[in-house]
């Protein structure tokens, strides 16, 4: 042993020589990287080489390979050793660099692999001050492409870092997949465990926009009644239609949705803050109110606009906006229409 560390002290001297001389020299071409690593190996092996010292070791390699880009010998190394040291307690570690290579090698599949060997596997480590099951678990969530997956690291994260992840997002990414897979009981849950953090109406989610507003329509067509929905579009159009050439405000009060119903421009977006509509359509009934004997031609299987005019207001055309109800966990109301807001002023 004693040789060994006296060559490894050599030739560290040469490298600093070498480097503040900023030349080639014979030294530095005798001393190949080839024998550096292979003495380094050496040295991991020394059955008094502590643990510590031992991280350190393939630590050093590890890091040699990457600063060479050579990708391939990393990962064969790091499997090696961990096959070769199962006792070895940062093994989590060496399997996460090896997770995180094929990521970087677009080789997601082998990549889950990995991530899911470590968490699995393997007890958490804390490594610079982040834990290697959490590192795991993140990439795991944007590797995995079935919704059961999802769900279940998302569960996961919840119940062992809680405080290290934004509940009011996990909350919400979990209603969502729940969603996808049509449990409806555990969405209803998790949109109501979103709706309750301080932080519901101003988070902003990737891939999940206006969250907040998905989640209080979901909550309030649970609770509320649901009387003014209706079995078919038509008979949305004829009831409201009805209402109108009578002048009863009332009727038409009974008909608009209870569940966010909205009055807006068309440049504007449901969820902004100022177009919950809540007025009375008596203020603005006090002439005779026209209406279009057929519904806008941009009308679908799933929404439709009926234009009316002679409104006592600003902007005397209103387009009433009717749509099918998606809502599964209550099949009563699922599939059915509502009068869901009014756009002022002509289509743009």
């Amino acid at each position: 042993m004693l040789k060994l560390q006296i060559r490894l002290i050599y030739i560290f001297l040469c490298i600093i020589l070498c480097t503040s001389c900023n030349q080639k020299t014979p030294a530095t071409t005798k001393l190949s990287n080839e024998q550096k690593l292979n003495d380094l190996k050496q040295l991991l092996e020394l059955s008094e080489t502590t643990q510590e010292s031992r991280f350190t070791l393939v630590n050093q390699i590890a890091n040699d390979f990457v600063s060479k880009k050579q990708m391939q010998e990393l990962i064969l190394f790091l499997t090696e050793y961990v096959e070769n040291h199962p006792e070895d307690q940062y093994n989590a570690y060496w399997l996460l660099m090896v997770a995180h290579t094929y990521m970087e090698e677009k080789a997601k599949p082998i990549a889950r692999y990995y991530f899911d060997r470590v968490l699995n596997n393997y007890d958490d480590l804390i490594i610079k001050g982040t834990s290697v099951h959490f590192t795991a678990l993140t990439n795991l969530i944007q590797l995995c492409d079935t919704a059961d997956s999802r769900i279940k690291f998302f569960n996961e994260l919840i119940l062992r870092f809680s405080e290290k992840i934004s509940l009011t997002e996990m909350y919400a990414r979990l209603a969502v997949e729940y969603e996808n897979i049509g449990e409806w009981e555990q969405m209803r849950k998790c949109y109501a465990l979103f709706e309750a953090q301080p932080d519901a109406t101003t988070i902003q989610i990737s891939g999940i926009p206006n969250a907040y507003h998905r989640a209080n329509q979901m909550l309030k067509l649970n609770t509320s009644a649901k009387d003014w929905s209706f079995e078919s579009l038509d008979a949305l159009e004829t009831a409201v239609k009805s209402a109108l050439k009578t002048n009863n405000f009332k009727l038409l009060e009974k008909y608009r949705s209870r569940v966010n119903f909205f009055a807006m421009t068309w440049r504007q977006e449901e969820t902004d803050s100022n177009t919950q509509a809540n007025f009375s359509m008596a203020n603005f009934m006090r002439g005779n109110i026209r209406f279009s004997e057929k519904l806008d031609e941009t009308s679908n299987t799933n929404e439709a606009y009926l234009r009316t005019w002679g409104w006592q207001q600003n902007v005397s055309v209103w387009y009433f906006y009717f749509r099918k109800i998606n809502f599964p966990l209550d099949p009563d109301i699922h599939g059915r229409w509502e009068w869901v807001g009014i756009y002022y002023g002509e289509k743009l």
